[in-house]
């Protein structure tokens, strides 16, 4: 015979197995659980989307007239298919971006995390943060209508061009600013104040205890924001558009006009390329080999973070 079942005492708590089923719970698991699978179906589709013309470009155009050339003009007549000038350009406005990004969005995480009072933080992180929601055309436009000719004023041995690599670098840099920082403040709120307290115990100073424990105890966080900022300054389409140019010349010099893989794509989309033609599928191959390139980096983040997570934990 089984136990008979005991009542509840007076003024007991209810078993959590005989409580009410929590439906607004499941509701959010659910809508948690689409979110998801949104998120991979997206990423799916985009592969799904690039594959076909990818492969129906490249029984046509051969890997060593792609990759083996530096003359690009699938637009022009005759077409060349040598990628290298773009895939270049793409580098080097995203190193420029980079070594604006990467310091100040550091400084500025190191001051919110470590020297900004509550009051202070609860005012600048937002204030940064709306930097990141500043359209891109704008920043276009003020690369073009400012800051070339400031740095042709400044710097005339540059020889900078109207449209140049160097302001479209500055302004992406810019842009990305409020990603490095973000992230990288997150990261370091999160180490233990344990650390700091050990560090300050020895007699370190602020700065050095920031430096020397915190940001290397927030590293995995920092290089993920630093990835993740080399990502979206690679895929930046409208700065680089109008302040960098659609020149696809095969240069490392930053004072000239040219473009990017991103500028190439929204260039041929917006022109005169009829579908199917070989010029239209280049838009395609690009834009796998783009996808190819952003995943690489962020396969290489998530490693990155996985491995110095198991360091600090």
């Amino acid at each position: 015979m089984s136990a008979p079942v005991r009542a509840a005492a007076p003024g007991s708590p209810k078993s959590l197995a005989r409580s009410r089923p929590r439906y607004g719970e499941q509701l959010i698991k659910a809508i948690l659980l689409i979110s998801a699978l949104v998120s991979i179906a997206t990423t799916v589709g985009i592969i799904v989307a690039l594959v076909e013309p990818t492969i129906e470009f490249f029984s046509e155009v051969s890997f060593g007239e792609f990759f083996g050339s530096t003359t690009w003009g699938p637009l022009f007549s005759p077409p060349a298919f040598g990628v290298w000038p773009i895939i270049v350009a793409t580098l080097e406005i995203t190193l420029i971006a980079i070594l604006v990004a990467v310091p100040l969005g550091l400084a500025a995480a190191i001051f919110l995390s470590e020297y900004a009072t509550p009051r202070v933080r609860k005012i600048f992180k937002p204030v940064l943060e709306v930097l990141a929601g500043v359209p891109t055309v704008v920043f276009g436009f003020f690369a073009l209508t400012f800051v070339t000719p400031v740095l042709k004023d400044w710097f005339p041995f540059l020889g900078l061009e109207a449209k140049n690599a160097l302001s479209a670098g500055l302004l992406v840099g810019v842009m990305i600013i409020p990603i490095v920082a973000s992230l990288s403040e997150d990261a370091m709120a999160a180490v233990p104040n344990g650390l700091r307290e050990g560090s300050y115990a020895l007699g370190a100073s602020k700065m050095l205890t920031s430096v020397r424990v915190v940001v290397p105890a927030a590293f995995s966080g920092i290089v993920a924001a630093v990835i993740l900022a080399i990502s979206r300054a690679a895929g930046e389409t409208m700065i680089v558009a109008i302040a960098g140019g659609f020149k696809s010349v095969f240069t490392l010099n930053p004072a000239d006009e040219m473009a990017t893989m991103a500028a190439f794509i929204a260039q041929a989309g917006s022109g005169d390329a009829s579908v199917g033609s070989i010029p239209y599928k280049t838009i395609f191959a690009v834009g796998s080999l783009l996808f190819i390139m952003t995943f690489f980096m962020n396969y290489v983040s998530a490693r990155l973070v996985q491995k110095y997570r198991e360091v600090y934990e």
